[in-house]
Formats: C-alpha cells, sequence, structure tokens
C-alpha cells in the first residue's frame, strides 16, 4: 500500500473540510494523519493530508483540485508501506 502526503489550500468554508474528506473517501483512499490550519489571513486554510491506498494519487489530486473552494492540491511525498502485523 502507497502512503502519499498531500498539501491543500482552500478557501476557509464550514463545509470545505467536509467535501475534501468525502472526496477522500469516495475515491478509496485511507486518512492516516490529518493536520488543519488558519492561514494568517483568516480566509483561508492549510490542510495537510496523509493518506494510504493501492490506486493512484492521480485520480486523488484530480477530484480535489475540482472542488470550488479548492485554491491548489500538492502532492509532497509518496512512501511505499508494507503491512505488518503485530501480535501479543
Amino acid at each position: 500500500m502507497m502512503q502519499h502526503q498531500l498539501n491543500v489550500q482552500a478557501r476557509f468554508n464550514p463545509e470545505t473540510l467536509e467535501r475534501v474528506l468525502r472526496v477522500v473517501r469516495h475515491r478509496g483512499f485511507q486518512i492516516c494523519a490529518m493536520n488543519m490550519e488558519t492561514a494568517s489571513d483568516a480566509r483561508n486554510i492549510n490542510i495537510e493530508l496523509t493518506v494510504a491506498s493501492l490506486r493512484s494519487v492521480d485520480l486523488l489530486f484530480s477530484q480535489l483540485n475540482k472542488l470550488v473552494d479548492v485554491a491548489s492540491v500538492a502532492v509532497q511525498q509518496c512512501t511505499s508501506t508494507s503491512q505488518q502485523q503485530i501480535r501479543a
């Protein structure tokens, strides 16, 4: 499974975060980590997402870019993860 780190810059509206999360889920990606903070002008937000999937990140990238409130999406890093089982 591949992990991808994305940086999303968008307008600050109450529904923006919900839309981003819905697109991530509908495209078959699992959220591993998320950080959101308002930008210095308080009208925009920066969302850092770490997502995992067997699918190509290009699919998620293009769908996030289509959202009305999203100004930009950047793929920061891609890493391969192997699923390990921990036994007690």
